[in-house]
């Protein structure tokens, strides 16, 4: 497709993307109907495969188009211990919408389909959202802190909500997915922040020490992620385009602490301390790896 103008290779993706979506949602929706109406534990595992097979399909059927429109290079390290038949609590630092199309791209059948955590209001979103809502992606109502001095009641919904989503994946292996930066990064958030890291917004510790709390015993370690584009940071016009010509992925399976499996992080204050210098510690050592890779960028162009 190198042949064709960038904006027509935009629109024959979208296209593409949007026939997939229709393709797949289709016989997802047919299983999640027979999922409500057979509330049997044979027929749930047998609904809960299907859809899981057909999330992989559509994310397979993704890197067809993606390797069709353009000839990304793939620097991908640290893969090789994971297993397909375990679960993870899988994390990233956040640039683009393009870092989720980047992560399934490469995780694809490596390790069960990612699930992540959504804003309440996306479920709304056209097809996509209800397809989101089948496959149990948990979906987040956030409260600011001057909503919750008026209703004090809704403090600690979301970890309600974790909980019961993950009660869900507990017999099943799993990707959980959390970004801990809990949006994009911009020069403007950075700025207002005043972010100690130098290509990182601070991390938000709450969501995945809620993930610990509700099903920490189930996995197997987290898998913290490092995407660098050495080309800019791309948009989602741009993938679709296939201007994306680069991308860099480290892979760290890292093991969890004992100590922070199966606490109170709302709750316990000394734990949620520890557990927040643990998270500072591992985006320090994020920031210093995103580092080189800028340097190794800059001595490429040299």
């Amino acid at each position: 497709m190198d042949f064709l103008p960038a904006p027509v290779r935009g629109v024959i993706a979208s296209l593409l993307l949007a026939l997939n979506t229709i393709v797949c949602c289709t016989p997802l929706f047919i299983v999640a109907i027979f999922k409500l109406c057979l509330p049997f534990p044979a027929a749930q595992k047998l609904t809960d495969w299907l859809m899981s097979h057909i999330h992989e399909a559509w994310i397979s059927n993704n890197k067809g188009w993606m390797n069709l429109m353009d000839h990304t290079r793939w620097h991908v390290t640290g893969l090789e211990g994971l297993d397909y038949q375990h679960s993870y609590l899988v994390t990233s630092n956040h640039q683009s919408w393009v870092d989720i199309m980047v992560l399934q791209y490469i995780l694809n059948r490596k390790i069960r389909p990612l699930k992540f955590f959504l804003k309440q209001e996306l479920i709304w979103v056209p097809v996509i959202g209800l397809a989101w809502w089948a496959l149990g992606f948990p979906f987040m109502k956030r409260y600011t802190k001057a909503y919750l001095t008026k209703h004090p009641e809704k403090k600690g919904k979301d970890l309600e909500t974790t909980r019961r989503t993950c009660a869900k994946f507990r017999n099943n292996p799993v990707g959980i997915f959390n970004f801990v930066e809990g949006t994009r990064f911009t020069q403007g958030k950075h700025d207002q922040q005043q972010s100690p890291f130098k290509y990182l917004l601070k991390p938000k510790a709450g969501g995945i020490a809620f993930v610990l709390d509700a099903m920490g015993e189930q996995l197997e370690s987290i898998v913290n992620v490092t995407i660098h584009y050495p080309g800019g940071q791309p948009g989602y016009w741009d993938l679709l385009c296939g201007n994306v010509n680069e991308v860099v992925a480290h892979f760290e399976e890292i093991k969890i602490p004992q100590q922070f499996i199966g606490k109170s992080y709302d709750q316990d204050g000394e734990y949620r301390l520890e557990f927040q210098r643990w998270i500072n510690r591992l985006w320090e050592e994020k920031d210093a790896l995103l580092a080189k890779m800028h340097e190794q960028q800059y001595a490429t162009k040299r």
